[in-house]
């Protein structure tokens, strides 16, 4: 009976840690892609604002066209490359910011 309890403690502790562990693991990946962006928009505006500021926009732009053909209706026929790579991309980025907001790392 000792060994049962010893065994559930056991593995309860490990279960907790674990997901600590990963927790804290998916916090710091977000918060380092969050960094990232950052420090290569302001590297970018010292070397050259303009196309730093064009970057920035054609990236929103591209996030915005793939959020778009997430939630528009479907038509018949094939899906094109462009709209299926935006559509990936406004939802990983959504995942990201998602799971950021659920996990309290902003």
């Amino acid at each position: 009976m000792i060994r049962s309890v010893g065994s559930s403690l056991k593995e309860l502790l490990e279960e907790f840690i674990g997901e600590a562990v990963l927790t804290v693991v998916a916090c710091l990946a977000v918060l380092g892609l969050a960094l990232a962006l950052v420090l290569a928009f302001v590297w970018g505006w010292e070397r050259n604002p303009l196309v730093t500021g064009g970057v920035g926009g054609a990236l929103l732009a591209f996030l915005g066209y793939g959020g778009w053909e997430l939630l528009r209706p479907a038509r018949p026929g094939r899906r094109g490359r462009l709209a299926g790579a935006a559509a990936t991309t406004f939802a990983v980025a959504a995942l990201f910011v998602a799971h950021g907001w659920s996990c309290g790392c902003f």
